[in-house]
């Protein structure tokens, strides 16, 4: 797949492009979300609103609103493709067949509606919410923002020359090609795609995507986009994220059912799923009060999704608990998942697939052929560890301006779930500054759950 990037651009022709493309052009984890809500919480009301945690860059100073609303109102008209239900009802995901059940496809072929939306800009920040019935508004948050994302890379593309953009493109694919080649040849390595919220473009997602694949051969386990894995013939990757749990505290009607809403989340899920896709997400109001609070059977699960808490020190975490549960770590799976680089997932795979030899660190091991070296690494695995690869893989544009500006870097931006009928939804996190809810919720829940093994950081994407 060859596309010229640089003069698609110069030449506007992706004016034209409507930034989603399909409704499969989603995390998959929202697919199976979607499933689930539909099947217990039909009825159920959520508002999800926009939230940019880099507020010093101005987002509706930069992407038009009117621009956004046309996107917007387009993603709103979708329908499912019949190539695509065929997909959804016959292809195996997770080693599955039929994990969508027929009557959820009927509904979503022929009834899903994305709900309405309001939009504004208020302070030089896009103001957005949406607001309906639960099945209506989650899937909102992955179209919002990969529409922002897009429209915020095409209001800088136009501020360049034809040869600009050349370079532009240039610098980004050699540091993608950089990248891949120190992962290139290191034995056990499984990274997945994990960027479509933050990408650069969708373009540029499926450029990488495709590079990803060609280069890295088995070590690239697929994609969370789903589209892109029906496109190309890769494995959809996802399960669950954070507003499930999210949404059982709020619906709560006191504080001891607030505490246990995260395991009545679990149990429902595995009931749901027949005992398949068992990665549980801990960190919603922090991993340790998660663990040390956990009834036993959620050690038979299959691993667990690190998100806001460092990944070395959350996985020594969840290695110690399978332990003292009489559990096999070498038999579960560990997913990173946070701002991760090719830094990062070197080193973990170094210090969780392998025994770091002669008091070397994970981050001495720089290329593939340091995993080969005896001196430095032994293949002796701690747990099954998994990368998804998000930010920086489909959108590391740092420094490739040849303008000199960040314009192109990326932000932080997500869309939460802010109530549930009417009640304030609440995410803590491992990390104090990624909490969100009304600071008295906010305040609530920390003393319904505690602060222990919470960090102060800051938050790159």
């Amino acid at each position: 797949m060859i596309i010229n990037l640089a003069r698609r651009a110069h030449d506007h022709n992706w004016e034209l492009d409507p930034i989603t493309r399909s409704l499969l052009d989603t995390d998959f984890y929202k697919l199976l979300m979607l499933q689930f809500i539909w099947k217990h919480f039909p009825r159920t009301r959520a508002t999800f609103t926009l939230v940019n945690r880099s507020s010093a860059v101005l987002l509706g100073n930069m992407v038009g609103v009117d621009e956004l609303r046309e996107q917007l109102e387009a993603t709103r008209k979708l329908r499912m493709h019949k190539s695509e239900m065929i997909w959804l009802a016959g292809n195996t995901f997770y080693g599955r067949r039929g994990i969508f059940e027929p009557a959820f496809l009927e509904w979503l072929e022929r009834d899903f509606r994305l709900s309405d939306f309001e939009l504004s800009t208020h302070e030089g920040q896009i103001a957005l919410r949406f607001d309906g019935l639960w099945t209506e508004t989650t899937m909102w948050e992955i179209y919002a923002l990969s529409a922002i994302d897009e429209l915020k890379t095409r209001a800088n593309l136009k501020r360049l020359t034809e040869f600009e953009l050349d370079i532009l493109y240039a610098r980004a694919k050699t540091r993608l090609w950089e990248k891949m080649e120190r992962m290139r040849g290191v034995p056990g390595l499984n990274v997945s795609d994990f960027g479509t919220r933050r990408r650069h473009s969708f373009l540029w997602h499926e450029y990488v995507v495709k590079a990803m694949s060609d280069v890295l051969g088995a070590s690239f386990a697929g994609s969370s986009n789903t589209y892109l894995a029906y496109k190309h013939d890769l494995e959809a990757i996802g399960t669950n994220a954070h507003e499930l749990p999210m949404a059982l505290a709020a619906l709560a009607d006191n504080d001891d059912e607030v505490r246990s809403a995260q395991y009545k989340l679990l149990d429902l899920w595995q009931q749901t799923y027949q005992g398949e896709l068992l990665i549980m997400l801990p960190d919603t109001y922090g991993t340790t009060q998660f663990l040390r609070n956990a009834p036993d059977w959620v050690a038979n699960w299959t691993g667990q999704r690190i998100d806001s808490k460092d990944p070395y020190i959350a996985g020594d975490e969840y290695i110690e608990w399978l332990k003292e549960r009489g559990h096999d770590p070498r038999q579960k799976r560990l997913i990173a998942s946070d701002a991760l680089d090719v830094d990062i997932i070197l080193g973990l795979h170094a210090y969780f697939a392998g025994t770091i030899r002669g008091g070397l660190r994970p981050s001495d091991f720089r290329r593939a052929s340091d995993f080969l070296d005896e001196r430095k690494w032994k293949p002796e695995r701690r747990i099954r560890l998994s990368s998804g690869w998000g930010t920086y893989l489909t959108n590391d544009f740092r420094n490739c301006n040849p303008q000199g500006n960040e314009s192109f870097n990326p932000v932080s931006l997500v869309c939460k779930m802010s109530e549930v009928d009417g009640r304030p939804a609440v995410k803590l996190s491992d990390n104090y500054r990624k909490a969100l809810g009304t600071p008295a919720e906010v305040e609530r829940y920390r003393r319904i759950f505690g602060v222990e093994g919470v960090a102060d950081v800051p938050v790159t994407v």
